[in-house]
C-alpha cells in the first residue's frame, strides 16, 4: 500500500505540472530564492547537534540538506504526531498530525543552524505554502521548524521575524514554529530516495532542482558527495 501511494505522488505530480504550466510552478521551483543571512547567529557548544525540519515530501528535504558540508547524516521521517501511527501509509491520509520532516545531524563548527535555516528558506521548500508543498497537498506537507533546544528556538524566532521584515516574498510566511514531540524515521525505502532513485520522476522535476540552486546559490556550503542518512 506504501509503494502504491508513493507511485500516487509520482502521477499527481506529473499533473500538476501540466495543469499548472502556465503558472510556472516548476521554474519557481527551480528557482528558489536567496533568503539573507541570519543577523541572529547561532551559539551552539561543540559536538554533533540535531535539527528537525518539515517543508512537503522529505525526499527532497533530504536531497538538499544531504549535500551541505557539516552535515553527517539526514534521516527522513515524521514529526508532530505519535508512535504509534507514525507510518507512510497512514500519514499519507493526512488524519495522524504528522508532518513528513527531515532530522539532520550537523558539526556547528561547520556549518551553523542559522546557516541551515537560511538554506531551508532558500532552496529547501516554499515557506508560503499552507498545508502543501507544490504538487503535494495535506496537512503532512505543512512547512515548520522544530527547535531541539532553546538556541535553536531562539535564532528560529529571531530568523522569521527578520523574514517576514524582508518583502522577499510577495506571498505571507506561513512558516510555523512546532514543539519537539519526537520524530519517527520513515520505512527504509524512503532513505536516501534521491540517491538511490536519481532517475525517478519526481526526483527529477520536484527534487533534482533543488539540489541544483543549493550548489548555485550557496557554493560555500555545497560539497558534491551525498550523505547517506
Amino acid at each position: 500500500m506504501s509503494r502504491a501511494r508513493t507511485s500516487l505522488r509520482l502521477l499527481a505530480g506529473v499533473f500538476a505540472v501540466s495543469v499548472a504550466a502556465a503558472c510556472l510552478q516548476p521554474a519557481q521551483a527551480e528557482a528558489g530564492v536567496s533568503a539573507p543571512a541570519s543577523l541572529v547567529q547561532s551559539k551552539e557548544a561543540k559536538g554533533l547537534k540535531t535539527a528537525v525540519f518539515a517543508g512537503g515530501c522529505f525526499w527532497g528535504m533530504e536531497a538538499v540538506f544531504s549535500h551541505m558540508k557539516g552535515v553527517s547524516s539526514v534521516v527522513s521521517g515524521f514529526e508532530g504526531g505519535s508512535r504509534s501511527d507514525a507510518h507512510y501509509e497512514i500519514v499519507s491520509s493526512g488524519t495522524t498530525g504528522h508532518a513528513e520532516a527531515v532530522r539532520i545531524t550537523y558539526d556547528p563548527a561547520v556549518v551553523r543552524y542559522d546557516q541551515l535555516l537560511q538554506v531551508f528558506f532558500s532552496v529547501a521548500s516554499d515557506p508560503t505554502q499552507l498545508n502543501r508543498q507544490y504538487p503535494d497537498t495535506g496537512t503532512q506537507y505543512r512547512n515548520a521548524i522544530v527547535p531541539q533546544n532553546a538556541e535553536q528556538a531562539r535564532v528560529t524566532t529571531a530568523y522569521l521575524a527578520q523574514l517576514k521584515k524582508s518583502g522577499l516574498w510577495k506571498r505571507p510566511i506561513v512558516t510555523a514554529v512546532e514543539p519537539n514531540r519526537g520524530f519517527f524515521a520513515a520505512e527504509d525505502y524512503h532513505q536516501d530516495f534521491a540517491l538511490k532513485n536519481p532517475d525517478h520522476g519526481y526526483i527529477r522535476m520536484w527534487d533534482a532542482p533543488k539540489v541544483t540552486a543549493l550548489k548555485r546559490t550557496f557554493p560555500g556550503l555545497w560539497k558534491p558527495d551525498f550523505t547517506r542518512g
